[in-house]
């Protein structure tokens, strides 16, 4: 199965996603943290995270460039997706910002009902 492509408006909300789930484990890192790691923690968190979106990816992926420094499956793929989105939505609840998390949850479900064919294909690699 070939690796489907993805409309550049989807491309486009894809980033804001990755973007808005940064700041949010930005956020969350800030609340979360004592006094004296909090800088830390805020720096830490999002890089972690965008190193590891950046990194680990399914060969000819077409919401990537096609690279895969590390590849792996498609599930692994999705499921490093989940938890920086997710966790990206949650960071903003814990944080106090329950009405943000929300439409991240919902503008990322939009994304992936209208990528659906790249999630089968990911499902399938």
């Amino acid at each position: 199965m070939s690796a489907p492509s993805m409309a550049g408006w989807n491309l486009a909300l894809r980033f804001g996603l990755e973007l808005a789930a940064l700041a949010g484990l930005a956020i969350g890192a800030w609340t979360l943290a004592s006094d004296g790691s909090r800088w830390i923690a805020v720096v830490a968190l999002p890089l972690a995270a965008a190193v590891i979106w950046g990194t680990f990816n399914v060969l000819d992926d077409p919401s990537r460039s096609g690279a895969a420094p590390v590849e792996v499956a498609g599930w692994t793929r999705l499921a490093i997706e989940l938890l920086i989105l997710g966790g990206g939505a949650a960071a903003f609840a814990i944080a106090g910002r329950p009405n943000v998390a929300i439409v991240l949850v919902l503008l990322v479900a939009l994304q992936s009902i209208t990528s659906w064919s790249r999630i089968e294909w990911l499902a399938a690699a």
